[in-house]
């Protein structure tokens, strides 16, 4: 049960009633949630544009990508997405308890997955595919697919674009791992500030501030944390997967 001033504090006093906040709120959160999808759709149009232009460039740097650890990150989202639904519902039914609960979870989920992120991020500063002066594409992984001879592809009419000098396979690289570090760093930094919002909830929830018709601030960050799952659900094939068969 909510305590005495959560009850009373339905709605704000610029609101005529606490269903007006809440579509206020929610479309406020939608709103936000809009600029976000123009923000990371610039990143992910940069990205298409140049995966085409240098394909084989894009394609030897994700092979350098750790496909294991993408995909336990890519189920530790998944099961955050469904902890913080259940957290949403929890709010809903009135349950503080279970409700406090699954927040916690899907804040260990979160720092879980930012651990599993720096852990990656360590291996490629010591591999030096950090773009910079440092920067070295090494050869592919044993097996991640073939090399061909840049001057022999060419002469036998294949595009160079296809099979470009190593310096220029390495200075397109770069483009590649700019573009990762921008757009991974960006949703971690996402990741960073729904955990702050998460923690938050934690403290109101014990507080008793959520309870049937108080869960707003709840299914708030609930979609703020289903949007940032979703934007990873779209990072994850396009730098760890497609590519990698060449």
């Amino acid at each position: 049960m909510p305590s005495d001033a959560a009850a009373h504090a339905v709605h704000a006093h610029h609101f005529e009633d606490a269903a007006q906040q809440r579509h206020a709120v929610t479309l406020g959160m939608w709103t936000f949630l809009v600029t976000e999808i123009l923000f990371f759709g610039g990143l992910f149009l940069a990205y298409s544009i140049y995966r085409w232009s240098f394909p084989a460039a894009f394609a030897a740097a994700s092979h350098h990508l750790d496909i294991v650890l993408g995909t336990v990150n890519t189920a530790v989202l998944i099961c955050s997405s469904l902890t913080m639904a259940m957290a949403v519902h929890s709010a809903q039914m009135g349950g503080r308890k279970s409700l406090i609960a699954y927040l916690v979870l899907t804040i260990i989920l979160g720092t879980a997955f930012l651990g599993i992120k720096a852990v990656e991020y360590a291996h490629k500063f010591e591999e030096h595919l950090v773009p910079g002066a440092t920067f070295r594409l090494p050869p592919e992984p044993k097996g991640a697919g073939h090399v061909v001879d840049h001057d022999q592809a060419v002469a036998a009419g294949v595009p160079s674009m296809e099979y470009p000098e190593p310096e220029e396979l390495a200075r397109h690289a770069q483009i590649y791992f700019s573009l990762y570090f921008a757009m991974t760093g960006m949703h971690a930094l996402h990741m960073v500030i729904g955990l702050g919002l998460l923690g938050w909830l934690v403290l109101g929830a014990r507080r008793g501030r959520f309870a049937p018709g108080l869960d707003a601030p709840v299914e708030i960050v609930g979609l703020y944390w289903h949007f940032v799952d979703i934007v990873w659900i779209f990072l994850f094939p396009l730098l760890y997967l497609i590519g990698r068969h060449k």
